[in-house]
């Protein structure tokens, strides 16, 4: 077990493997991130990336399996706020096997609560190239020795991280009203806002996320998650971020029908990937029914300097539950085709 007094700053350790095979991308994908570079290996083929690539969402939640492969589950964790920043720096493609690289960055007791200190992390998935794939920096809280802390009883880990959806999944509702066409980097506008739309949280899918991604006893067990901090089975802050991709998704095929209806045969601007994001926060626990609606606002643009016919927007993204309180939100960005 390992408390908060047994992480040293400047500590460097690796962790386990895992092989990602193409039907693991198209899983995740069809779930979650249903663009056609992570869905379709032949559309993938014109696309901005030239071929299938796993969705960056997807790329998190592996990396969360192989954090919580490597020390989580055998330690204090009382789980992270939040992320300050992901960069994701290389594609993930069908046949790739990831790594973890985990190092303490810097170690601080907490002030309102003894029991308790918070570890920095920079957290890394590599290819079997050694190459990183993902990046990413965030504190997790963890108990101090003396804290009573007991870890629940359970095979947390005995299922596979392979996604897989459960029999019956919720589907995301779309905002109402029209959608606005789908527009090209040119005719974006600062300051526009949009619901994306909204997604129930079944505790049967929070469930399957966790057993794939994130098996954390309250994301699994309704037992164990009452005699959590959280009090009841709640959702991995990955599954939550996942619904809003989710939602996206959903919300941009709306654009895209909007466009063919005001402009026929023309073709819709692309969206390409995303470079990564920052400033997540877990604002509040999603637990087993909840609703979350999700929002986005245009904070700014830039074009590409090595890429002259695309754009970069930056967007702030929210999710907010059924009794109108904010339980995330993140700094986004991607890129998008310009006027030819």
């Amino acid at each position: 077990m390992r408390y908060f007094e047994d992480f040293v700053a400047g500590a460097v350790v690796e962790g386990g493997s895992l092989a990602i095979s193409e039907g693991d991308i198209l899983a995740y994908a069809r779930r979650f991130d249903a663009q056609d570079f992570h869905t379709d290996p032949e559309a993938a083929k014109a696309s901005f990336v030239g071929g299938l690539i796993a969705s960056g969402w997807h790329s998190c939640a592996l990396l969360m399996r192989l954090i919580a492969e490597s020390f989580i589950l055998d330690s204090t964790s009382m789980g992270a706020p939040g992320i300050e920043e992901v960069k994701w720096l290389r594609p993930l493609k069908p046949g790739d096997v990831v790594s973890l690289r985990w190092t303490v960055i810097e170690t601080k007791e907490s002030r309102s609560r003894p029991e308790m200190g918070l570890i920095k992390f920079r957290f890394e998935l590599l290819n079997q190239r050694g190459e990183p794939v993902l990046e990413q920096t965030n504190w997790i809280m963890f108990g101090r020795r003396g804290s009573g802390f007991e870890a629940p009883a359970g095979n947390w880990l005995a299922h596979s991280p392979s996604y897989v959806a459960p029999a019956h999944t919720s589907e995301v509702e779309p905002a109402a009203g029209p959608a606005t066409p789908a527009r090209f980097f040119d005719d974006l506008v600062v300051g526009e806002s949009h619901e994306l739309g909204s997604l129930v949280f079944t505790a049967e899918e929070i469930v399957a996320f966790a057993r794939s991604f994130d098996a954390q006893p309250f994301h699994m067990d309704e037992d164990a998650a009452r005699q959590s901090s959280f009090g009841g089975l709640c959702a991995s802050g990955w599954h939550t971020a996942a619904g809003w991709m989710a939602a996206m998704v959903v919300h941009r095929r709306g654009q895209e029908a909007a466009f063919k209806a005001a402009f026929g045969n023309a073709s819709a601007p692309r969206l390409g990937p995303s470079p990564g994001f920052r400033n997540l926060r877990w604002l509040k626990p999603v637990y087993a029914g909840d609703r979350i609606t999700y929002h986005s606002v245009l904070a700014d643009k830039r074009a590409s300097a090595s890429r002259p016919q695309w754009g970069l927007f930056f967007h702030h993204n929210t999710g907010v539950n059924q009794n109108g309180e904010t339980v995330f939100s993140f700094e986004g960005c991607a890129f998008v085709e310009r006027h030819a």
